[in-house]
């Protein structure tokens, strides 16, 4: 009995804890809230060195696969959104971009028919027959125009597991969005995967030409969050005004 007594003081001793069973107790408790605190800045910091790894590597041009396609996933808004990015799209690489993955808005009836079109004649126009590349997908919106803040959460909700699930499904090596808001969900995902390791995307964010002096909402949160890795304005002074954007001209 003495032995074990023995023990026990040596091993209080080694650990600096006092002998009563309520500070043991106080004292173990404390150790193991030092080792969570520890483990969970340890973790942090990971995870901010991979983020700043990442916002970095961003900026960097694709990797020369000449002879490896990419696929592509190309983010549709209605109205003038669709119309500059079938313009972009007419002068795209096809063999080097694809397969390509189209995705509109549910409530969207004409982009994807656009799209369609827009690909139905490249196969028309090519002097071989080649395999149909495109697929064509809708994705619910976080919120309608003019419906309630209240209401919109839920739909927040069920469009952001819906953009995870098409994520997940796509896997895309380059995403090309230029303004509707369904394009957020997705790329924040996309910027998610690439902080966790899970998928590198880079994200090309094309600003619509009507913005002459201020980015978009969506172009602005891409911008301030670092989430796109190449962002183009169409305007010398909005290139000014965010440094960080690249001025290519008028697309359309």
């Amino acid at each position: 009995m003495s032995e074990i007594l023995k023990m026990c003081v040596a091993l209080t001793e080694i650990l600096k804890l006092p002998l009563m069973d309520k500070s043991n107790g106080c004292s173990f408790s404390s150790v193991s809230s030092i080792a969570v605190f520890s483990s969970a800045i340890f973790v942090v910091t990971l995870i901010l060195i991979r983020l700043l790894y990442v916002i970095c590597c961003s900026s960097k041009p694709l990797s020369k696969r000449a002879s490896k396609p990419v696929s592509t996933l190309i983010i549709l808004g209605s109205g003038g959104h669709t119309a500059e990015m079938l313009n972009l799209l007419a002068v795209l690489q096809k063999d080097r971009f694809k397969p390509r993955f189209y995705i509109a808005a549910a409530t969207d009836n004409m982009s994807l028919q656009k799209a369609q079109l827009l690909e139905d004649s490249l196969i028309a126009e090519s002097a071989t027959r080649v395999p149909y590349t495109a697929q064509f997908m809708k994705i619910y919106r976080s919120r309608e125009v003019g419906q309630s803040y209240i209401t919109s959460v839920w739909t927040t909700l069920v469009a952001t597991v819906h953009a995870l699930w098409l994520m997940i499904k796509i896997r895309p090596e380059v995403i090309l969005c230029n303004g509707p808001g369904t394009c957020i969900p997705l790329c924040a995902i996309a910027f998610i995967f690439k902080v966790l390791g899970i998928r590198w995307s880079s994200i090309f964010y094309v600003e619509s030409i009507a913005r002459v002096r201020r980015l978009s909402l969506s172009g602005l949160l891409l911008y301030k969050l670092r989430m796109a890795d190449q962002l183009f304005v169409q305007w010398p002074q909005l290139q000014q005004q965010y440094p960080r954007a690249t001025y290519v001209g008028r697309l359309m």
